[in-house]
């Protein structure tokens, strides 16, 4: 790392300026090219998508994604002279443009259903050419903006769909990375007491993660990307690469105040953060790279984008940033602070205040402490065994969004279910066949859950036939979960029984539930993955069995506590209502995993910084209680700082109304919560204060036979550590 901090700091302003010429190459490159994001939620192998490839295979002119104008009249009904005069207007100006197919209206003969009970909702189909992906936010402005033209006194008009969705995209502005950056410029001043010093990191971060973004934007034109990707690897990219800048102008400071010249200064806080910087965001790239092993189009592009920002807030962290400091100079130091070095030389900081006697509270109440964050975390884990995995749908888009205000009022004209309708589409041979789906329609029919069965037009001679099933419940109810597994398990079966005929449960909602099925059986084995290589890595780290296997067993506990958290805001509701997210309802299918992936590399971050100044004292004193308080009281501050940081940008994604990204900002934020005050703080310092030298124990065969990983080296030779001060006594307890 030297070589490179010493050519970043002297070339700063060559540095910058490559920076700035990337990010405007790739913003306008980007710009020209437009997005082109996908959102696949199909998993190979399905019985919904091998429906929906039957239904693109006998139906070619419907094969296009499908939009749904809704209307509802204040007074009298939608069948009144003024009402169906403007509406057939509007659908007919709609069905003259080049991307729509067909518009079949509640007024014409093939769409007398389209008209609720009370007369006052009605709908029609819009069947486009292609699919949303596929289509440009233009083109789909062009439906809406002309459907909306048709509002009046008396008559609400909105669109619901995929494509109509498109128009959507960004509505919410970008008040919540606003909203985070300035609650971690408010952290960072206050840790650093400086207004330049606080600066640097945002403008690393901001810079790393907007030339990513733009890299995203490109990248969605070859690898399938989901919109959502880019809002998460913004999510994750500012609470990171603001870590990342916060540990290197802290060991930068430091050395500053020790009596160093600026440029050595950064060469030590690169060779020694900086290495620490570039292990925590391998190991959270490691974890992102892991998605690709379940094999899920939707994850691969999540994995890829987030990936990409990760890296280059890493690569920002070690070139960018001592750039910045090279400018800067001494004034990273608060005026005050500059006075004293002009007065006093050089000052070694030494712990004080709270972090002191905190590690003194550790030393004399291991035991009690270890049980009192046992039990947090275990109260909060409770719900996490109800946990039910599932796909938000646009009953949970902000109240504004003309999708949501459409899906409203579907719901109140023709009941819940018909947001979600299921599709029976049945591979028939002969008029046999043709009856025995008719006596399954009829089946069908019958069900407690199900409001209504129609069979979709077909020609006489088709060997394909569709049957569409509006449920009584909505697509996120269980109910609706238990009704697509009895007609697969049950009802399609006794039906097929001694014919030929093969029926397939499709549609959306069951493209979604098979999802969110094949995506918890996965689920386990990537929980594995991510909890062997972190423990690969800590035991080259620290050359210890005992600390890999606790750490695994407290983040596999931190992580469950923080989807508890998540089950009882969002699937039992608590917190659904005043976010602006709908009702309760299932937790997002992908969540888990993405989740799983980024807290292992900023937990990985936190334990390496914790226990690898534990295992230097360790290493000098060979005195367990001394290595536990000396790395509690160096490292407390620094990691408590860069908690509440991300706790403040994650937390800040709430703002943004949608339900996916504030399940994963709430998600995260309660993690790195409990991650840094309860297992780092409480946790991991009482088990290690209670293992006593079996932390640091490993066979001698094995030591031999692991290679040497060196994750932060000592700035010098090994000194001895500053006085400590006495615990409190505790005769319950063996010093080490």
């Amino acid at each position: 790392m030297t070589p490179l901090a010493r050519w970043c700091f002297r070339h700063r302003l060559l540095v910058l300026l490559m920076w700035l010429l990337a990010l405007g190459g790739i913003s306008v490159a980007s710009q020209a090219a437009g997005p082109a994001y996908a959102n696949v939620f199909s998993v190979s192998g399905t019985e919904a998508e091998k429906a929906q490839d039957l239904v693109k295979s006998a139906f070619p002119d419907s094969a296009g994604d499908m939009d749904t104008v809704v209307w509802q009249v204040a007074d009298g009904t939608v069948r009144d002279a003024a009402v169906r005069d403007r509406l057939s207007e509007t659908l007919d100006e709609i069905g003259r443009l080049d991307t729509v197919g067909s518009v079949t209206s509640p007024y014409s003969k093939a769409g007398t259903t389209q008209i609720s009970r009370d007369g006052r909702t009605a709908y029609a189909r819009i069947t486009y050419h292609n699919t949303a992906e596929e289509l440009s936010v233009e083109e789909a402005e062009r439906v809406v903006d002309t459907a909306a033209a048709a509002r009046a006194d008396g008559i609400k008009v909105e669109v619901s769909g995929p494509v109509a969705e498109k128009t959507e995209a960004g509505q919410a502005g970008n008040i919540a990375e606003f909203v985070g950056l300035v609650a971690a410029g408010v952290v960072l001043y206050l840790a650093f007491g400086s207004l330049l010093a606080m600066l640097l990191p945002l403008i690393s971060a901001l810079f790393s993660v907007g030339t990513g973004i733009m890299t995203i934007k490109l990248l969605s034109h070859g690898p399938d990307v989901p919109e959502l990707a880019a809002t998460l690897s913004t999510l994750i990219g500012l609470g990171v690469g603001i870590d990342y800048a916060l540990f290197i102008i802290t060991r930068h400071r430091q050395g500053l105040k020790a009596g160093l010249a600026p440029e050595e200064a950064a060469v030590r806080a690169l060779n020694t953060s900086g290495r620490a910087v570039l292990f925590a965001g391998a190991t959270v790239c490691i974890a992102l790279l892991g998605l690709l092993a379940l094999r899920l189009e939707f994850l691969t592009g999540v994995a890829i984008a987030t990936t990409v920002v990760v890296v280059l807030t890493m690569t920002a962290s070690v070139t960018f940033m001592p750039a910045l400091l090279g400018l800067c100079g001494l004034r990273v130091l608060s005026r005050r602070e500059r006075r004293r070095l002009a007065d006093e030389g050089s000052t070694q900081e030494e712990p004080r205040g709270l972090a002191v006697r905190w590690a003194a509270f550790v030393q004399s109440r291991p035991g009690g402490l270890l049980t009192a964050a046992v039990l947090v975390l275990a109260v909060l884990t409770i719900p996490f065994f109800s946990l039910r995995l599932g796909i938000s749908d646009q009953g949970n888009r902000p109240e504004s969004n003309t999708t949501r205000q459409a899906y409203d009022m579907l719901e109140q004209g023709f009941g819940p279910g018909f947001n979600g309708p299921l599709q029976l589409v049945a591979e028939l041979d002969g008029q046999s066949d043709k009856e025995a789906l008719r006596q399954l329609a009829d089946t069908v029919r019958n069900d407690a859950d199900v409001a209504s069965v129609v069979a979709l037009p077909a020609q006489p001679d088709a060997t394909t036939a569709v049957v569409q099933v509006i449920p009584k419940t909505a697509p996120q109810d269980e109910a609706t979960s238990d009704l697509i597994a009895r007609l697969r398990d049950t009802t399609v079966p006794a039906a097929e029984r001694g014919t030929t005929m093969k029926v397939y449960v499709g549609g959306q909602t069951a493209t979604f539930d098979d999802f969110a099925t094949v995506m918890l059986g996965k689920l386990p084995w990537f929980v594995l993955i991510v909890v062997a290589l972190g423990f690969l890595l800590l035991l080259v780290a620290f050359r210890s069995l005992v600390i890999p296997v606790t750490a695994a067993v407290m983040n596999l506990l931190a992580a469950a506590a923080s989807f508890g958290v998540l089950v009882a805001l969002f699937q039992w509701g608590w917190l659904s209502g005043p976010l602006g997210v709908g009702g309760a309802g299932p937790v997002e299918a992908f969540l888990p995993a993405v989740m799983l992936a980024v807290l292992f590399g900023l937990s990985m971050d936190y334990q390496v910084f914790l226990v690898s100044r534990m295992h230097e004292e360790w290493v000098h004193s060979r005195d367990n209680s001394k290595a536990v308080t000396v790395g509690l009281t160096n490292t407390s501050r620094v990691i408590n700082a860069a908690a509440v940081i991300m706790i403040c940008v994650f937390s800040a994604f709430v703002f943004r109304e949608e339900r996916i990204i504030s399940e994963f900002g709430v998600g995260l934020a309660a993690a790195v919560a409990l991650d840094a005050f309860v297992i780092r703080t409480m946790l991991v310092p009482a088990a290690m204060r209670v293992l006593g030298t079996a932390n640091w124990w490993l066979p001698g065969w094995l030591d031999k036979r692991l290679p040497h990983l060196a994750v932060e080296p000592t700035d010098a030779p090994a000194s001895p550590s500053p006085p400590l001060p006495a615990p409190a006594k505790a005769p319950n307890v063996r010093a080490n």
